[in-house]
């Protein structure tokens, strides 16, 4: 039995930019929207979210009826968290807070097969056909067509940038401005000097060891972050977008004295 390819990557390899919705509502319905609107990637939030697996699978199976790939971001902790949405047949994991090289070691030891890693093996969930894709399938299967991600966003990362980028088994780096501000001591402005300094040099180090980038943006620096090297941006969420819509509504009732 065949294996699919994932989007992402064909798009990935063709240079080519992949868009990405962040989805706090963990349910069917607001990843279908997202996907039925054309987005390549909805990005599920196990880290922030107090999402059971169940409702992360029921929110990943309306992603994908629609062809749409799935990120998962994952808790840190336990191996399973970095290992259960990819036997849920997640198109990739993201991996938050990753401080060192020695950190990103252990996150490919757990989300990659022999010889990569040592992710364990079992094949009896949907990423392995529930036993229908024989083992050398899946584990090529699982090694090439799911990302792993993590990403660079406190300081500490990037005293071992360019080791963590040159590590096999790391698929992409993906730079967070907001937690990386913090770090620095700079919450109240994300945008400042030493946080774009950092996103720059996320981008230089997957360019120089052919991995890809990947960063948060919106549709008025998108083009910038793509011309840097970026190839994977979010480009909204959810919750913004109701909170927009509903905001938007009340406050056009309210002018009207009503």
């Amino acid at each position: 039995m065949d294996y699919k390819k994932n989007r992402m990557i064909e798009k990935l390899k063709r240079d080519e930019l992949v868009t990405c919705l962040k989805i706090n509502i963990t349910d069917n319905i607001p990843t279908e929207i997202a996907a039925m609107c054309g987005v390549d990637c909805v990005w599920l939030d196990m880290e922030h979210v107090a999402a059971d697996y169940s409702q992360v699978n029921k929110a990943m199976l309306g992603a994908k009826m629609h062809g749409t790939e799935v990120i998962v971001r994952t808790p840190r902790g336990a191996y399973s968290n970095l290992t259960r949405p990819l036997e849920m047949d997640a198109s990739g994991v993201m991996v938050p807070h990753v401080m060192s090289y020695e950190d990103a070691k252990e996150v490919v030891y757990y989300t990659k097969f022999h010889p990569i890693g040592r992710r364990p093996l079992d094949g009896g969930n949907a990423d392995g056909m529930y036993c229908m894709l024989d083992q050398d399938s899946y584990l090529k299967y699982s090694n090439e067509e799911k990302l792993t991600i993590i990403q660079i966003e406190d300081v500490e990362a990037l005293e071992d940038l360019d080791k963590i980028a040159a590590l096999e088994g790391i698929d992409m780096l993906f730079f967070g401005p907001a937690d990386f501000s913090q770090s620095v001591g700079c919450p109240e402005n994300i945008w400042n000097e030493k946080t774009l300094e950092a996103r720059k040099k996320v981008v230089e180090a997957a360019k120089a060891h052919g991995k890809y980038a990947g960063t948060v943006g919106g549709t008025g620096n998108v083009k910038e972050l793509y011309d840097m090297g970026f190839r994977f941006v979010n480009l909204g969420a959810d919750v913004v977008a109701l909170s927009s819509y509903f905001g938007n509504i009340i406050s056009e009732v309210k002018k009207l004295g009503l």
